[in-house]
């Protein structure tokens, strides 16, 4: 690995809203080096939270491994009664999610406080 290899490639946030719902801020890239990360910290907020709201606004490259991680993620929220909901307007995600016959598999809201909206 070069030294000029950025340490910080993927930033994750995570903001409690009352007792049941979680939003998490992903800024950076999602690429086979940061999807394990994101994958952890998904499966841990899923955890504790019954919805958790994913804001990939900030995010500026989204690998197919990325998109494997969500939806593994989405898939352990339907397995535990929970529910994942994804957020994006900016270009990077919207290209990756949007592949035909992949959006039937997730919910997405406009913005977080329209994914909070239905929120327990």
């Amino acid at each position: 690995m070069s030294s000029n290899f950025p340490a910080e490639m993927l930033d994750l946030q995570v903001a409690e809203y009352g007792p049941d719902a979680r939003v998490v801020t992903v800024v950076g890239e999602i690429d086979a080096f940061t999807a394990p990360e994101l994958a952890a910290f998904l499966t841990a907020q899923l955890a504790v939270a019954l919805v958790v709201v994913v804001d990939l606004d900030g995010v500026q490259f989204l690998a197919s491994v990325g998109v494997s991680v969500l939806f593994e993620a989405n898939e352990l929220a339907t397995r535990e009664d929970r529910a994942l909901r994804l957020v994006y307007n900016s270009q990077t995600p919207n290209l990756a999610l949007e592949a035909p016959g992949l959006r039937e598999y997730f919910t997405f809201a406009n913005s977080v406080p329209d994914a909070l909206q239905n929120s327990p």
